[in-house]
């Protein structure tokens, strides 16, 4: 009786050859039935055509627009300013956004080549910054969205102010 349960706990060895068989005939059945797409990663985008070195340079440029926001000691808004000029409101700072760039759309449209600043004090509200960034970025005109200005930076924070 000892003698075959020795035997019996010998260790048992398990053919690997079929199992490693029906790997590879799952491998080339799913590889031969793959289909490709061939539209697949195709956007249906519509580049602007590039232009030639010997192009005229574009005069309809506009410099940077910076606005400034100001905050007051709790934190909400205590002016808007555009290049340096005063603005009353972010409907203000809307128009004046959309007399420089125009109502233009497109790749050559001078609101795509024009870039905002925004310089905004360390305390200032975050909804404050929020609804300048909607004024100089679009309108909602008869239910559709007008984009305006795309190109936004911020200034460095600087704390203590």
């Amino acid at each position: 009786m000892a003698r075959k349960k020795s035997q019996l706990s010998d260790k048992i060895d398990i053919n690997m050859t079929p199992m490693i068989d029906v790997v590879f005939q799952l491998m080339s059945f799913f590889m031969c039935s793959l289909k490709i797409v061939a539209p697949e990663g195709d956007f249906d985008i519509r580049m602007p055509l590039g232009k030639s070195a010997s192009a005229v340079v574009d005069d309809q440029q506009v410099p940077p627009i910076r606005v400034k926001l100001s905050a007051q000691p709790d934190g909400s808004l205590a002016g808007i300013a555009m290049n340096g000029n005063p603005v009353a409101d972010f409907n203000d700072l809307q128009r004046k956004v959309v007399s420089l760039v125009g109502k233009g759309r497109g790749p050559d449209s001078l609101a795509d080549k024009t870039e905002v600043e925004m310089d905004c004090d360390y305390g200032l509200k975050y909804a404050n910054v929020v609804r300048a960034i909607t004024a100089v970025s679009g309108t909602v005109q008869d239910g559709q969205i007008v984009e305006l200005i795309k190109k936004i930076k911020f200034t460095p924070p600087k704390a203590g102010k």
